[in-house]
């Protein structure tokens, strides 16, 4: 979940660093006791428009959320015992509980994550990296535009931002940064401090521009489907349609902001473009491998822009065929890739709670309840502070699968039933998730694994990922909230 796994090889948070301060005996007390609660509380079975059998799958659904928070175990592990107990409890028959693993969009993040094994093992996403340092790297300015225009690039096909950050791009930012003797400790702020920095905030960003961000963004579009009964479809196409023109304005500015607020001590970077210029000449020219992954990654992409929502699934796994039969992946590449299989458990499981749980009647009662909270409030000012709520409550998250599963459902419903556009809500509150990631250090998988290199301070850290989210959330409110109104979202 994005959070998601650690390591080259996947951005799933199942597998994250545990970031919970809690000890697990604790941990799994506090998630027990919030079943048995659930089950002493319940109001009945008669309450209106609440299928019975809804109360006992809450009982398994915040339980499993919380302990994707606690983290006590690994967040595939926590859903597939959810899965379990949601069929031994009587909450959902086998087949219901199983339904979430023949979704085409779980299929759609497990393809994806095979194509970015792709671009990893055949060198063409360093490739990417060293292309735009070469190009803009003669400054530390552009140098940081440089590490963003590539994670924006992967970002287009490579599902886990933690191999993005991790396996491709970390380790390019640190032989910049030790070019210059800039190491953690004292001269940190040389270069590295600001590379880090500047790489996370635009990572962030980049996760909000497209569907396939990270991974869980096909799971918020299933629940942008879900809570308009059909009528937004927040396919690859759309979603980056909908999201580009804030979020490329974000990834403009957010680097230069971060610029301002950790200035380098190293302004000019002739090194970094000529350190680019080196490894491209080590790399030689594309491979057999690299050239056919090109080819079959950039088809895809085109495909996707123009396909529909089903249609993503069949492209994914075609290139995925592809890539195959033309040996670019081995069979051992595939079932390898323990982070995608992973990503399937936790997607695919969650996936089908969280849906299970809205047809219960739960979300539509509690959306009925809150809405009356706020009766006589006009949808804008009640659409902005909800957001504003939304977004920095992930100040509680090192997940934005947590995030999303745990908050998305519950505010969207509650917005649409006062009143508010329901295309705006579903697709912004997608988007939010996302960059709401910049405000801590364990926001998101990479969050640990940047932090651990010691360059950014803990005090540093939190302080630009503060005034950062404030330029993000202007932005976006002001931008994009034109733009929606521009292609009709509002």
């Amino acid at each position: 979940m994005q959070s998601t796994p650690t390591g080259t090889t996947t951005g799933s948070s199942s597998s994250a660093p545990r970031n919970s301060a809690l000890p697990p005996r604790l941990s799994w007390t506090l998630i027990i006791g919030l079943a048995l609660f659930i089950c002493w509380w319940q109001p009945g079975r008669d309450v209106e428009g609440v299928n019975p059998q809804g109360w006992r799958l809450l009982a398994v659904f915040l339980p499993c959320i919380l302990a994707l928070m606690l983290q006590p175990l690994p967040g595939g592990a926590a859903v597939l015992l959810a899965v379990i107990a949601s069929v031994l409890t009587g909450a959902l028959p086998l087949e219901k509980a199983l339904g979430g693993y023949v979704n085409s969009s779980v299929w759609m993040v497990l393809a994806a994550f095979f194509l970015a094994r792709a671009l990893i093992n055949t060198g063409l996403a360093r490739r990417i990296a060293l292309g735009f340092v070469k190009l803009l790297g003669h400054t530390s300015l552009g140098l940081a535009y440089a590490v963003v225009a590539s994670e924006v690039v992967m970002a287009a096909m490579i599902p886990t931002i933690a191999a993005r950050l991790g396996g491709v791009l970390l380790p390019i930012i640190r032989s910049l940064a030790e070019l210059y003797n800039s190491r953690p400790g004292e001269t940190a702020g040389l270069l590295g401090r600001y590379l880090t920095l500047a790489l996370y905030q635009g990572s962030v960003v980049a996760c909000a521009l497209f569907l396939t961000g990270q991974a869980s963004n096909p799971m918020a579009a299933q629940q942008a489907a879900i809570h308009t009964d059909g009528a937004v479809i927040l396919d690859y196409g759309r979603w980056f349609y909908y999201a580009c023109v804030p979020a490329l304005t974000a990834l403009v500015i957010v680097p230069y902001i971060v610029f301002r607020l950790e200035k380098p001590g190293i302004v000019h970077t002739p090194k970094a473009a000529e350190f680019a210029r080196e490894e491209l000449a080590k790399m030689g020219p594309p491979q057999r491998n690299e050239r056919l992954a090109t080819i079959i990654l950039a088809g895809s992409c085109l495909l996707l822009a123009l396909g529909g929502a089903e249609q993503a699934t069949v492209v994914l796994l075609g290139a995925v065929a592809l890539l195959v039969l033309t040996n670019v992946l081995s069979w051992n590449d595939i079932t390898g890739e323990h982070g995608a299989w992973d990503v399937f458990i936790w997607y695919g499981g969650l996936l089908q709670l969280g849906t299970q749980l809205k047809e219960t009647g739960l979300i539509d009662l509690f959306a009925k309840t809150a809405a009356g909270s706020f009766h006589g409030w006009s949808w804008l000012p009640l659409f902005i502070a909800t957001l504003l709520i939304y977004f920095y409550a992930h100040y509680a998250f090192a997940s934005i699968t947590a995030h999303i599963l745990t908050l998305y459902p519950a505010f969207v419903a509650v917005l649409i039933t006062t009143g508010a556009p329901a295309p705006l809500v579903v697709c912004v509150f997608a988007f939010f998730a996302n960059f709401s990631a910049g405000l801590t250090h364990y926001g998101t998988t990479p969050g640990p694994i940047l932090f651990s290199t010691g360059y950014v301070s803990l005090g540093t850290w939190w302080r630009v990922g503060f005034l950062v989210s404030l330029v993000n959330v202007a932005i976006w409110l002001t931008v994009g909230m034109a733009w929606w109104k521009l292609v009709g979202l509002w």
